[in-house]
């Protein structure tokens, strides 16, 4: 019998370069909201995304491909951008057949990090595309490396949760001997079935929703399976894979 490939769970930024990359497929987490929004937007009929980690670069992009610049910083939006980070925003109608060229406060300067430390293998993630992920990371059978872009560097409950979700799926074709990832699984066990109700203690949840009213936003990053696409990184922006 074939040994199993790993999977490791970095549950912050400032902890990726402690695991391996190369050859291993990365999972990019940023559920509330850069993650969710870019599934959302290629669900909706983007052409693709394009993730950059800074505004003026956004801007510069999106003129020169004719795309829509958009994102935010510390979740309110960014200024010199017209358009969000809301997955909500980006209907069928606004979005269909255009470029998303997107930049956010973690989960796409986390993309970029990730590349640095030699990731050959993106895709991202969020409970909207959970199946399809967990689907691509049984079939690719390479060591997995699941990255939560937290908040500043700093650990948060929503990514955990979400890869708690993945190995919950997946477990059973790979082999982990990781703490954060049985802390992750353990937490998204225990409380899957009220992740809405669960979601009101995190730091996150009271960032978007007591000063900027986002719950609809909070509601759809949280439901599973909504906008079911696989976003893979592939020659400098996310397709639909």
């Amino acid at each position: 019998m074939s040994e199993k490939p790993t999977l490791f769970t970095s549950l912050s930024p400032a902890l990726l370069h402690l695991y391996d990359l190369t050859d291993a497929v990365v999972v990019i987490i940023d559920v509330f909201r850069a993650t969710s929004t870019i599934a959302s937007a290629l669900y909706n009929g983007a052409q693709y995304v394009i993730p950059v980690d800074a505004v003026p670069a956004a801007i510069e992009i999106g003129k020169k491909v004719n795309g829509i610049a958009a994102g935010e910083r510390d979740g309110k939006l960014a200024e010199g951008l017209s358009h969000g980070n809301s997955p909500l925003e980006y209907t069928p109608d606004f979005i269909g057949g255009k470029i998303l060229v997107l930049t956010t406060t973690n989960g796409t300067k986390l993309l970029h990090m990730a590349l640095a430390n030699g990731a050959g293998d993106i895709v991202t993630g969020s409970f909207p595309n959970l199946s399809v992920v967990c689907n691509y990371l049984i079939h690719k059978k390479k060591n997995v490396v699941l990255a939560c872009a937290g908040w500043k560097d700093r650990f948060n409950m929503e990514d955990t949760l979400f890869a708690g979700a993945v190995i919950h799926r997946v477990k059973e074709h790979f082999t982990i001997h990781c703490d954060s990832s049985f802390m992750a699984e353990g937490l998204y066990a225990q409380h899957k079935g009220h992740l809405l109700e669960f979601s009101k203690n995190f730091t996150h949840y009271h960032r978007l929703v007591n000063r900027f009213g986002y719950i609809d936003d909070i509601e759809f990053c949280l439901t599973e399976d909504i906008a079911n696409v696989l976003p893979l990184y592939q020659d400098e922006k996310l397709i639909k894979g």
